[in-house]
């Protein structure tokens, strides 16, 4: 009697040597538990590897008592036993200790109303988008009911996912509010592969790496460690047991998030086909997961790249070249390839829009066939990285190109660095999200930018049924002034010297009316050069002021820098203004929290429109034949949304104060003021001859501000 475990590969089967131990581990479970149910003395194991292409086979036969079975499965199943005994304590003392929870401050205005939403939405299984303002305390107010709802066992694991590394540290830190009530809860944030590896560069090869080498001999130890010493798995942590240990941090944190009660990571962890996580979402697997999606403005964006792909020209020529003489095989395919792109790059002015790609498609098959043989072969070659990235450019393409419906435009493009190139561009990312979504329980949208709400309800959900909340700014808004200028604009057709002067002095105006730290947001680096170089040239004429200027490339290290200038301190130290020159969009118009004195303005330099490129006219077009407003939902709302996040930078708590001027006369059409948060209803127009006495009646106001 055999069992026979087959499993089907693509891979060149005269180099397998013996059978995988997980392949071999299953098929002797399966061993074991006939032999005791027929009562056999020995029983044979075999491996059968068939490669899916070429249909050869190669099969590993060897034979078993059943005593050598017994006590090898009986080990398997005592190892296996403390974890399972761990999970079922650990899940009991959880729950007992989730009944005793409250929600730990004074409800804020509408912050109770919030609660009671998330919760319903947990308890119906269904989708909610909340848009609330800051100081709303949103994450809290997320966190809180859906902990509540694990604790009734409405769900097992809470994801809260957003785009930016603050506020992982925002939901970390709700959670260990949550435990000074004695919470039982595990939490995990999880850290990029190249942001914890210890090495300087991430080759996870045993011959490398020593983390990498025995890593899964120690693992299952440090885990069982970790979990009974730490609640608050933070990267420091994390990095910490990993050198007791001497294993992978990256791997030992995905293993730990096996036994976690909530994770904190990124989007990508969850809808990112290449990244996402296989353990939980492999092959439609679904779960009791809540997913809580702070910053949900940015899922669009993110999403659209996450599911579009592209070839590039000049990308398979440098492979090619790389590759040499060392596989002629690979190197006719290469070939091949380029004489079909050259083909179409011919027949392509700037861009055109293709109905299908099924011919480069069939082409790129016959290159991706001959990649996978080659690198199947031991490493070490010069340039194996340029071919081992261009092999993973072919496979999301693959993997995307079985997406493409009607959400998806086909097009090549001439770029103006002289590339060419093919893409499958994702222009509505709902159903890949969606397939996403349906593997839990429930998804919550929140951001204080998600407006208008149609218009992410769009593009992030497909279900009519979803709830949506609005909840106004909990801060008085006496303490804050919002201007509007009409006398100065940032259009294209009227960007010169003249206009540039005049937001220069609207800047030194606002700087000089009150001693204090401001930010200037500009639509692009070109314009914030250019006004730097009026700045340079005039400034001296006007009053005077520090100015801090982003840069385009900025270190971790940098960046902290940046915000250390507005610094209490650095701000008591300075005898004038500071004044940073930063852009919309960029790293500093998002996920900064200066509060106080810290900042107390804001200037916004136009309406945020995204740059007219091919694919901005690709989705206005695409809005256009669903019957939508096609500038608005390509450029007029995505570009407000810069707006609100860069006038959101100025007001973070209920005691500070400061003004948020906007300069464009635009802000003043209809189709803009629309566009405007309710709690946006006081603005008041202005011109640079006004912008004084509002500023000094505004400012005269709170004396106490240094």
């Amino acid at each position: 009697m055999v069992v026979d475990e087959i499993k089907g590969v693509f891979k060149d089967l005269k180099r397998l040597e013996e059978p995988q131990l997980l392949h071999l581990a299953q098929a002797k479970c399966y061993a074991y538990i006939y032999a005791e149910q027929n009562n056999l003395e020995e029983i044979g194991v075999q491996m059968t590897y068939c490669n899916l292409d070429t249909e050869e086979s190669r099969r590993f036969r060897e034979t078993y008592t059943r005593a050598e079975l017994k006590k090898w499965f009986e080990k398997l199943v005592s190892e296996y036993e403390k974890w399972a005994r761990y999970q079922m304590t650990w899940k009991a003392k959880r729950n007992a200790s989730i009944k005793t929870v409250e929600f730990p401050f004074e409800y804020r205005d509408g912050q109770k109303k919030l609660v009671e939403s998330v919760y319903r939405t947990i308890l119906r299984k269904k989708k909610l988008f909340i848009q609330a303002p800051t100081g709303v305390g949103k994450t809290m107010a997320a966190v809180f009911p859906a902990v509540k709802a694990v604790g009734e066992e409405l769900g097992e694991k809470i994801f809260y996912l957003t785009a930016r590394t603050i506020t992982r540290t925002v939901a970390s830190q709700a959670f260990a509010i949550l435990r000074e009530q004695d919470l039982k809860m595990k939490v995990i944030t999880l850290t990029a592969k190249e942001k914890i590896c210890f090495c300087e560069e991430t080759i996870c090869n045993p011959d490398v790496c020593p983390y990498a080498k025995g890593h899964f001999d120690r693992v299952n130890d440090a885990v069982y460690e970790i979990l009974h010493q730490e609640s608050g798995i933070t990267r420091s942590v994390i990095l910490e047991y990993a050198e007791k240990f001497q294993v992978c941090p990256f791997e030992f944190c995905l293993d730990i998030s096996s036994f976690v009660d909530g994770l904190i990571c990124d989007y990508n962890y969850v809808f990112d086909p290449d990244v996402r996580l296989k353990r939980y979402f492999a092959d439609g697997a679904e779960g009791d997961y809540f997913f809580l999606m702070d910053e949900a403005h940015n899922l669009v964006s993110r999403a659209r790249e996450m599911y579009s792909a592209s070839i590039i020209k000049e990308e398979v020529l440098l492979t090619k070249k790389v590759l040499g003489h060392r596989a002629p095989a690979l190197g006719r395919q290469l070939t091949r390839l380029n004489k079909a792109l050259l083909e179409m790059k011919r027949e392509c002015g700037g861009y055109q829009l293709l109905k299908d790609a099924g011919h480069l498609v069939s082409v790129l098959n016959g290159v991706f066939g001959e990649m996978e043989k080659y690198l199947e072969k031991p490493g070490g070659e010069d340039g194996r990285d340029t071919i081992l990235d261009f092999y993973f450019s072919v496979r999301h393409f693959f993997n995307m190109y079985e997406r493409v419906d009607e959400h998806y435009r086909i097009y090549t493009e001439l770029l103006p660095s002289g590339e060419f190139v093919i893409r499958l561009y994702c222009v509505n990312p709902i159903e890949n999200l969606a397939q996403c979504l349906s593997q839990g329980k429930a998804a919550v949208f929140f951001s204080a930018t998600l407006l208008p709400l149609r218009y992410y309800r769009m593009l992030l959900s497909d279900q009519e049924e979803d709830y949506t909340v609005y909840v106004p700014s909990p801060f008085p808004q006496e303490r804050r002034l919002l201007l509007a200028a009409t006398d100065v604009t940032s259009r294209y057709t009227r960007r010169n010297e003249t206009e540039y002067r005049r937001v220069l002095h609207y800047i030194q105006a606002m700087a000089s009316a009150k001693k204090g730290n401001y930010i200037v947001f500009f639509p692009s680096y070109q314009y914030m050069n250019r006004v730097r170089e009026v700045e340079k040239r005039f400034g001296k004429t006007g009053k005077s002021m520090e100015v801090l200027i982003q840069d385009s490339h900025m270190t971790e290290e940098e960046r902290e820098a940046f915000l250390q200038k507005f610094s209490p301190e650095r701000t008591a130290e300075r005898d004038t203004s500071l004044v940073a020159f930063c852009v919309m969009g960029g790293l500093f118009s998002e996920g900064i929290d200066l509060t106080g004195n810290r900042l107390i303005g804001v200037i916004v330099v136009g309406t945020g429109l995204p740059m007219v490129c091919t694919e901005q006219k690709i989705l206005q077009g695409y809005f256009e034949e669903e019957g939508k407003d096609g500038f608005a939902y390509a450029y007029q709302y995505p570009g407000m949304n810069k707006v609100l996040q860069a006038a959101g930078r100025v007001i973070r708590t209920a005691s500070d104060q400061g003004v948020i001027l906007l300069l464009d006369d635009r802000f003043w059409r209809r189709e803009y003021r629309e566009l405007f948060p309710r709690e946006w209803s006081d603005v008041k127009r202005v011109s640079l001859s006004s912008l004084e006495q509002e500023l000094q009646a505004f400012w005269s106001r709170f004396p106490e501000v240094q």
